[in-house]
């Protein structure tokens, strides 16, 4: 009788983390939706509510390293500073991956589509959860 108490409490947790697991999963994709509609929508700071509001936040880019996040937003205002340089955001997600209870790894590629010319690459970003909310602390972007 202990026994076959001992395997449902083990399910019961097993199941519960995999619920879990998904649940967040599905927190960090829809927070990359919600960053592909307020960029289409030519929205850059609603877009960069899914980043950690921090002087410690990490963007690499073609420039380099930029630390914080309202350096990151005025770079990101110098370099899209009309919706014809914004275009149409696709992101093609090509890996989400749990490295902890409090840590996602994505992998994938954006591209957008532009009357002034297409132009596209790949991005890996590091999420953390925060006060029960995942946000992007680090963004690789070439």
């Amino acid at each position: 009788m202990r026994k076959a108490f001992l395997l449902i409490l083990v399910y019961i947790f097993s199941a519960t983390s995999l619920f879990s697991q998904d649940k967040d999963e599905k927190e960090v994709r829809a927070l990359l939706d919600f960053q592909t509609q307020e960029w289409n929508k030519g929205n850059i700071p609603a877009f960069m509510e899914s980043y950690w509001k921090s002087d410690s936040l990490m963007f690499i880019g073609k420039s380099g390293v930029t630390y914080g996040w309202q350096k990151t937003l005025e770079n990101y205002h110098k370099n899209y500073p009309d919706k014809a340089a914004m275009g149409k955001l696709k992101f093609e997600l090509l890996e989400v991956k749990r490295l902890s209870p409090t840590h996602f790894f994505v992998v994938g590629k954006w591209h957008l589509t532009r009357s002034i010319g297409d132009v596209g690459g790949l991005f890996s970003l590091l999420f953390r959860k925060v006060a029960n909310k995942w946000i992007i602390i680090v963004d690789h972007t070439s």
